[in-house]
């Protein structure tokens, strides 16, 4: 179990493990950033939620726009949310993980055209994909992880937003697909 305080020390585990998941320790063979991280759980931090669990919610975003060239923050099979390096991501998990859009479900396919048209946040994509394609946000939340386990949507990594923000894998990781 590691010792992690910082977002610095966040990120050396990350380098150091390849992959991890954010929370969930039920990714078999993967650790998790909540089991290294040494924080209060239930208090210290600025609410109710404790200083452990915020800083967690944190890094997922900050790591990947802290270090944009070095970590992405994804789906893994399983849905769950994981962060790794990008070289385990061109080396290891692109290769397992990604599938071509049509492959994917028909809503799937809906909703990374209006991403891939009008990149957008979480609740603006689903409020379009129910008023064009009458799915339920069950649905939708499904689609949008699929789009994000098969590697063709992703979290914008620019600095500052507030609320996930979608857009095509390609075109923050062209050079993945390139290679």
């Amino acid at each position: 179990m590691a010792n992690v305080k910082t977002l610095e020390e966040a990120f050396e585990f990350v380098e150091s493990v390849g992959i991890c998941t954010i929370f969930s320790d039920k990714a078999k063979g993967i650790p998790s950033l909540w089991d290294a991280v040494d924080l209060p759980e239930r208090k210290g931090g600025r609410t109710k939620w404790g200083a452990k669990i915020e800083a967690v919610w944190a890094w997922k975003n900050e790591l990947p726009e802290t270090y944009p060239d070095d970590i992405f923050y994804g789906k893994i099979q399983g849905g769950h949310a994981a962060l790794m390096t990008l070289a385990y991501l061109r080396d290891t998990h692109y290769a397992a993980a990604h599938k071509p859009v049509v492959e994917c479900s028909e809503l799937a396919q809906h909703v990374y055209e209006i991403a891939r048209l009008n990149p957008n946040t979480t609740g603006e994509l689903r409020k379009e994909a129910i008023a064009l394609h009458g799915c339920t946000k069950s649905r939708f939340d499904t689609a949008l992880k699929q789009l994000q386990v098969t590697l063709n949507l992703v979290r914008s990594n620019e600095p500052g937003l507030a609320n996930d923000t979608w857009v095509p894998f390609s075109e923050v990781y062209l050079e993945l697909i390139e290679d």
